[in-house]
């Protein structure tokens, strides 16, 4: 109960905004009954960063083992992601690895890092699934698996702040189609 309060509140308000009293009314706990479950309100940031990961894998990776054709699963990513994820306001504040990435940067270089290397996690996926593509003959072989996972991955996070900033869903649509229209230029 305590991280997904947490999760909300700092997805709304940040991690700096959010106080010790804004997460004790939001549990209904006292410091001390805080405190007996977390030392410290980092080490419930991590917590619920942990959570989010959580929730963002079970939306975008539910039953992804099935899917066989890497240029299926590449698709689906991107629908789920944008669609389900961004699109769905999972979290109330919006996109919370994008909103936390964009707060820490200039305030937490170990924070920060550690954001980033999730989103050179996911470019990095989408690259082993770019270059399994390319090796049954999906995608054309002059292909840059690097270059387009991490194309794929700025994408979303572009859509991510335009959504946040508009609350048009066009957007998250716009770049799914948009998404999806290029990696088909890219075929065999």
């Amino acid at each position: 109960m305590i991280v997904e309060k947490s999760l909300q509140l700092f997805s709304i308000k940040g991690y700096y905004n959010t106080s010790i009293n804004d997460l004790l009314n939001a549990t209904n706990l006292s410091k001390g009954g805080l405190y007996a479950h977390f030392r410290s309100k980092e080490s419930i940031w991590d917590a619920t960063y942990d959570k989010a990961i959580a929730i963002w894998r079970y939306i975008i990776f539910k039953d992804m083992r099935e899917i066989t054709d890497p240029l299926k699963r590449i698709q689906t990513l991107i629908e789920r992601h944008l669609r389900d994820y961004v699109g769905g306001e999972v979290f109330e504040g919006g996109d919370f690895f994008l909103n936390m990435l964009v707060e820490f940067a200039g305030q937490s270089e170990e924070k920060t890092k550690h954001i980033l290397q999730g989103f050179n996690q996911l470019s990095e996926m989408l690259e082993s699934w770019i270059d399994e593509a390319k090796q049954n003959g999906s995608f054309k072989e002059e292909i840059n698996a690097k270059e387009l996972g991490s194309f794929i991955v700025t994408s979303f996070y572009g859509a991510s702040a335009l959504y946040a900033a508009s609350r048009d869903p066009e957007i998250w649509k716009q770049t799914i189609t948009q998404l999806l229209c290029y990696l088909d230029s890219l075929k065999q």
